[in-house]
């Protein structure tokens, strides 16, 4: 019934499994994967033809982990998965970058790969062996996929590399690093890094790259008797229609990418291909070709001139050479009622990043197959199709922002205190309010700055650079700081961010069929001197973080109970704790270990929240001064409420210095006085003493005291 055929090969010390011809036979090409006891579907179906008019290749990506493959119930009312997540989408777009430059030119059929984790032992990271997975599936399928690619995971442990790591041992790890390519090259990397230098960063690349060699041969090996027959691709020659447009608009387009200005360039490349859409289009009669076909061949004009030109004279289109960074202004706290914020401008590229700290309240639950987590910091990227001067749909996050903004998490988020150290959560939130070139970068930059702005100790500030490439045969040229274009026309995205003393994120995205080792040395060490630029610049508007957080910002003491003492200080139903919250004003957050977060805007609020607080959990100390408030009088002395809902009673021989002959004399219900805690007598009661206290300052008669203790 069945034709299965499976490899299995050792990887990393683990079996890794590839099967097909048993499950979804329907697909063009499925392998199931399993590495451990992790298991994913991977499935590849795509259209026999392309839609008319096609202008674009249609790949979709869908990552997708079901709650059954950790034995979970998936939670919400419907109890059962909704839409992607942030890791989903994540994960998604890291199988997308790898295998969306290897399909061959000019095939347009709408593509779907779907993988589905079907199992996960907590141990083997799913993401890893999805992407192994729909690599496998893909060369099976027949499509024109100029694969395999291999993919792992690089840790950084103790001072050595670590292939695929465990989960529980990433905690450990400086580094996380996912690796992709091909048999010979590198095609993407994505990474967090705690300051790593660039020798080591590149050490790391190379290493998954050799690591994963395995998997390639091992797909090769499946291929060999399992793969369909690959389709027929016949792409017609338009040789004589691009020797047409060339004719129209070279010279034109020449002129335009000289201007600097981007609106002005883009109104001058408009008009250019205005011109030839009206030559052949226009007036082309019925011989005049298809609209879609004139304009794939208008950008393949554009990326010959633009390529070409930076190639030969080592100049860019605004101007500047291959490694100087657009001119940079930054400024902070330009939102009066802000925890932090930022404008970070380079060129024409501009971000308005604002910070805002919050409480354990506002710390964000998420949902993974290894369980929920709480988040403390996140980070927003919005952009607005006005940043780039034009009309949009304005709605929920996609795929580009939540990847544009993780990429930037991962830059500031191993500069951050520890959590212990500066117990808030902290939200950032990126707008783009102009855009040409690398606004994930300008995010990172303006981040750094907003969080200092608001009082956050980040170990170091961070910065960001985005740097390009051209390549043609063996020449190539390495661009600091792209602009827009030169990242739609050239080869690479290669994103580097860190502080002065290293790496701390990087993303790289290859759009050809691979980039060298080579390449990534000369393009490191380039960005490290333009990452060592754009710090420069932003220390001309702050250089650390601010001594004392925003006026606006909520203040947060810690404090430490008795775990014993917990379930007294929520009460029954949480009623003695929401008590506390509604007469203080502060918000109160008690943690299992017995961990007490108090914060408010009002040190008063929370200084009477910690009162309460200790009045419940802790025991008052004999020998310390308290203030309290004097709550009956009676013929033998004072109750004086000192310690929370605990009351004491000063006898009438300690309420003064001299003798008293009548309380009232000295106090009366409501006055506020000090008090020692003198000790308990032999039924427990407590003992005050207002005598050896001065009323005024609250501090302690020593010669008054001494005769006490006599």
């Amino acid at each position: 019934m069945f034709d299965i055929h499976r490899v299995e090969v050792d990887w990393g010390g683990r079996p890794l499994v590839l099967e097909t011809g048993k499950v979804a036979r329907q697909a063009d090409g499925a392998v199931m994967a399993s590495y451990g006891e992790t298991k994913v579907l991977a499935t590849v179906v795509s259209a026999k033809s392309p839609k008319p008019g096609q202008d674009f290749f249609p790949l979709t990506v869908n990552y997708q982990e079901k709650a059954f493959a950790a034995g979970k119930i998936p939670g919400g009312y419907f109890k059962r998965e909704g839409r992607p997540s942030e890791h989903e989408t994540l994960t998604s777009r890291l199988i997308d970058r790898p295998i969306r430059p290897l399909f061959a030119d000019g095939y347009k059929n709408d593509t779907q790969v779907i993988i589905t984790v079907l199992s996960h032992d907590m141990e083997n990271a799913p993401d890893i062996l999805a992407m192994v997975a729909a690599s496998a599936a893909l060369t099976l399928s027949g499509v024109p996929f100029m694969g395999p690619i291999g993919g792992a995971r690089v840790g950084y442990i103790n001072g050595e590399y670590v292939l695929n790591p465990a989960v529980d041992d990433m905690a450990e790890s400086a580094l996380d690093l996912v690796v992709a390519g091909t048999g010979d090259a590198v095609l993407m990397v994505e990474s967090e890094a705690k300051e790593l230098d660039e020798d080591t960063m590149l050490g790391a690349v190379m290493f998954g790259h050799k690591g994963f060699q395995t998997v390639i041969d091992a797909i090769i090996k499946l291929a060999e008797t399992a793969a369909k027959e690959p389709r027929d691709l016949v792409l017609p020659d338009h040789s004589a229609l691009f020797a047409q447009i060339k004719g129209i608009a070279e010279d034109d387009l020449k002129a335009a990418y000289k201007i600097i200005s981007k609106t002005d360039r883009k109104n001058a490349v408009d008009a250019a291909k205005a011109k030839v859409v009206e030559s052949l289009i226009t007036n082309g009669g019925d011989e005049a070709p298809e609209a879609t076909v004139v304009g794939e061949l208008f950008k393949k004009l554009e990326a010959e001139i633009v390529r070409g030109g930076i190639l030969d004279t080592g100049t860019r289109i605004d101007g500047r050479d291959l490694s100087t960074v657009r001119a940079i202004s930054s400024e902070v706290g330009i939102l009066p009622r802000a925890h932090g914020s930022a404008l970070f401008t380079r060129g024409e590229t501009q971000g308005l990043v604002v910070g805002t700290l919050g409480t354990g309240e506002d710390e964000q639950f998420i949902d993974l197959l290894e369980g929920t987590m709480k988040e403390h910091f996140m980070l927003h990227y919005n952009f607005p199709p006005y940043s780039v001067g034009e009309t949009g749909r304005m709605g929920s996050p996609g795929r580009r922002e939540i990847g544009h903004g993780k990429l930037a998490w991962r830059a500031v988020h191993p500069m951050l205190p520890a959590h212990h150290e500066f117990p808030y959560t902290i939200r950032v939130v990126s707008e783009i309010t102009e855009s040409n070139g690398s606004s994930s970068m300008a995010t990172v930059c303006g981040t750094s700055l907003a969080l200092m702005d608001a009082g956050v100790p980040l170990k170091a500030p961070v910065a960001g650079i985005a740097m390009g490439l051209i390549k043609e045969g063996d020449r190539f040229a390495v661009l600091s700081d792209i602009l827009g274009d030169e990242d739609h026309l050239g080869d690479m995205d290669f994103k580097v961010a860190g502080s002065e003393n290293g790496i701390t994120a990087l993303q790289m995205d290859i759009k050809i069929d691979g980039i060298t080792e080579e390449i990534m040395k000369v393009a490191l060490a380039q960005a490290k001197d333009g990452r060592i630029h754009i710090l420069g610049e932003m220390a001309k508007a702050i250089t650390e973080a601010r001594s004392e957080l925003g006026e606006h910002a909520p203040r947060i003491e810690m404090m430490k109970i008795p775990v014993d003492k917990i379930r007294e200080v929520i009460g029954s139903g949480g009623k003695v704790i929401r008590e506390i919250v509604e007469k203080t004003g502060a918000k109160v957050n008690i943690e299992d270990d017995g961990t007490v977060k108090v914060a408010s805007a009002d040190g008063k609020a929370i200084k009477a929240a910690v009162n309460w607080i200790n009045s419940i959990a802790a025991e008052p100390e004999v020998g310390v001064i308290y203030e309290g408030t004097v709550v009956k009088c009676v013929d033998f002395g004072a109750f004086v409420n000192f310690f929370g809902a605990r009351d004491g009673l000063v006898h009438i021989s300690q309420l003064a210095p001299k003798k008293v002959a009548k309380v009232t004399d000295v106090v009366k219900e409501g006055d506020k006085v000090w008090v020692k805690l003198m000790g308990f007598d032999e039924r427990g009661k407590v003992r005050l003493s207002m005598k050896v206290v001065d009323q005024e300052t609250g501090k302690e008669l020593e010669r008054e005291e001494k005769k006490e203790e006599a």
